[in-house]
């Protein structure tokens, strides 16, 4: 005799009604969440401008003499 296990009995989940946008919380959730940034000192944004910019040549500057290279080498072989 083969006995049937019922699933146990779960309650209904009930929705919780959805907000609707509201602008107001919004600004005040964005001046919350802007009020915990660390911004950048002046001397700290200009060094690691620099610095971005110093890669991104650098990063340029290696690409384009590879492409020379191999631009270089193909014209060698297939010339």
């Amino acid at each position: 005799m083969v006995k049937k296990i019922e699933p146990p009995k779960t309650e209904p989940v009930i929705a919780e009604p959805k907000a609707g946008f509201n602008p107001v919380q919004l600004v005040q959730d964005s001046n919350a969440e802007l009020s915990k940034v660390i911004w950048p000192t002046r001397q700290n944004l200009i060094s690691e401008s620099i610095a971005v910019i110093a890669m991104v040549t650098l990063s340029a500057t290696t690409i384009y003499l590879v492409n020379n290279l191999f631009s270089w080498a193909a014209g060698k072989v297939f010339v």
